[in-house]
């Protein structure tokens, strides 16, 4: 199922970001006093009274000559396109401006629900500044206050109304899904064109052709597979082009409709700063991994190159020690039927499930290997395990104080786990809980 998109816009310096930050629980948008520090559109997942949602932070909108208005307005315009739900957020304390009604013709345009929020009404004596505000046209303002968090579940209430209903995707059990991700020009349209034996998707050496994600189905070795191309991801900080400006968040939401994702390195350029980021959405989002080198065949080689680019990926991408990795070229078709064996291995262990007897006979050798650590005099006692979860395998560990697992413990138990059943090519989440 697709989660609903809220996006968050208006003119630069209205507190967008820290109202984003707010939703969200955290501090990923840069929070400045400067109008347009914000460039690019930020993206995250956030949840409110069990309704899950993409937010997407935008720069302000402005019609005047500033430094970056030009690409904040681009950047906030593909968020209005995007979105299912817009915030449009304005200054309580500096009232209606013109360039506030300027975002608002920009969004009479888009046919689209639009909750208006007045921010920065940090008290009740401040709430008779909001009537201004029903010239906009808008409806009924809500006031808020993102430094007290103030509000905010009022408005988050009206946005989570105008979600549209939800279409339950039909998902076959015996189909795999998976989706290509990575920068532009790494091969992942020509890897998708050698899985379906046929020029189905577009494929060019000019960066960011394939404009859209697309799904095709198919059959190898009597396994159903669902493959899921996207657009390359641009480099944060790039004004994005009329032909690619879907390009980041449609890659999320493949990922967010897939089993596995493949991460497509170019093996000519090696890694890039970017490639991290790509692969970080997949591994946040808990799906099974596999980092797949491409363009191998033009890569100079002697005998040791692949050991040298594999230890460069493992330094390079540490917290995808699980993920295994193929080298590969879709030039040639060397070694990319391989990568459909993998995928097959990898999204048997994402959906493996553990018998908790079994569980527990691995945790209790754990720990005779290796006793619980203690802090400050008391000791950590584990009292058993359980799985709650697959997709990806997340386990439950019982102690008597949480407050006492050390990570590096935690990490102990983790690796035990895969020692014990394997789980190449998924996360593991392990969460400590007080026994009751």
């Amino acid at each position: 199922m697709n989660k609903p998109t809220v996006a968050i816009v208006g003119r630069p310096n209205v507190g967008k970001s820290t109202i984003f930050n707010r939703i969200v629980g955290e501090r990923i948008s840069i929070v400045e006093d400067i109008p347009g520090v914000t460039r690019d559109r930020i993206y995250s997942s956030a949840d409110w009274l069990n309704h899950e949602f993409n937010l997407i932070d935008t720069g302000g909108i402005d019609i005047g000559d500033e430094p970056f208005l030009e690409q904040i307005r681009q950047q906030a315009e593909i968020a209005i396109d995007e979105a299912d739900v817009i915030i449009f957020l304005t200054n309580g304390r500096e009232g209606v401006t013109a360039a506030d009604e300027q975002v608002a013709k920009i969004l009479y345009k888009t046919k689209k629900p639009v909750v208006l929020a007045v921010n920065k009404v940090d008290n009740p004596d401040m709430r008779d500044m909001i009537y201004d505000f029903y010239s906009l046209g808008f409806g009924e303002p809500f006031p808020i206050s993102g430094s007290h968090g103030l509000g905010l579940g009022d408005l988050l209430d009206e946005a989570a109304r105008n979600f549209p209903e939800p279409s339950e995707e039909e998902i076959e059990d015996d189909v795999i899904r998976f989706s290509l991700i990575g920068r532009p020009n790494v091969g992942k349209s020509s890897l998708v064109n050698v899985f379906l034996g046929e020029e189905r998707v577009i494929v060019s050496d000019i960066a960011g052709t394939t404009r859209d994600a697309i799904d095709s189905d198919f059959i190898s070795d009597g396994q159903k597979y669902k493959v899921i191309d996207t657009a390359g991801m641009r480099k944060k900080g790039k004004v994005y082009e009329s032909t690619e400006k879907y390009s980041v968040l449609r890659a999320l939401r493949a990922i967010e409709r897939s089993d596995v994702v493949l991460v497509v390195l170019n093996g000519e350029e090696g890694i890039r700063e970017q490639d991290k980021r790509i692969a970080g959405y997949a591994h946040e989002a808990g799906k099974g991994i596999i980092i797949v080198v491409n363009k191998w065949d033009a890569v100079e080689k002697d005998e040791k190159t692949m050991n040298r680019m594999t230890e460069n990926i493992r330094d390079n991408f540490q917290f995808l020690d699980y993920a295994p990795i193929v080298f590969v070229s879709a030039k040639t078709r060397q070694r990319v039927f391989q990568i459909l064996d993998t995928v097959k291995r990898v999204s048997e262990n994402h959906a493996l499930r553990i018998q908790s007897s079994i569980l527990n006979e691995v945790i209790e050798d754990a720990v005779a290997m290796n006793p619980a650590p203690s802090d400050k005099g008391r000791k950590l006692r584990i009292y058993y395990m359980t799985q709650v979860q697959v997709k990806p395998p997340t386990f439950v560990v019982f102690v008597n104080d949480p407050e006492i697992m050390h990570f590096s413990y935690e990490r102990f138990l983790q690796n035990k786990l895969r020692e014990s059943f394997g789980f190449e090519g998924t996360p593991i989440r392990l969460l400590t809980r007080k026994r009751s």
